[in-house]
């Protein structure tokens, strides 16, 4: 006997990717995240390839992933696409340590997080 399939964490109409490992704080990680939300999946590929900040590279890339299990997995419209959701948490920190002088050292957290992207097939009005 196997094990029964796990079911599925989103809806019908919709696909998911998760970027488990993004070297950077969260807080900066949701603020690029709140860019992209609630807008369609071109628009925001759009926003994240010019955007300023540095962490749009690795949502872009969570994105695109998003996207493309949506198409393969899925058999959704490319171009009806919406992210629905766009959620950001911690994942691990390293933790490090710097000497400082009179033998003493400081301590240096690097942060990494986690990126959950949902985008569903809307029906144009």
């Amino acid at each position: 006997m196997s094990k029964q399939a796990a079911p599925r964490r989103v809806g019908d109409k919709e696909a998911l990717a998760v970027a488990t490992q993004v070297r950077g704080s969260a807080q900066k990680l949701n603020l690029v995240a709140a860019l992209i939300r609630n807008r369609s999946a071109s628009d925001a590929m759009n926003i994240l390839a010019f955007s300023k900040k540095a962490m749009a590279v690795d949502v872009r890339k969570c994105l695109a992933s998003a996207i493309a299990n949506a198409e393969n997995n899925h058999n959704l419209d490319v171009d009806a696409l919406v992210v629905k959701e766009a959620s950001v948490g911690k994942s691990i920190t390293m933790k490090r340590f710097a000497t400082r002088g009179r033998g003493k050292s400081t301590r240096i957290l690097k942060p990494f997080s986690r990126v959950r992207i949902v985008v569903s097939e809307v029906e144009e009005a």
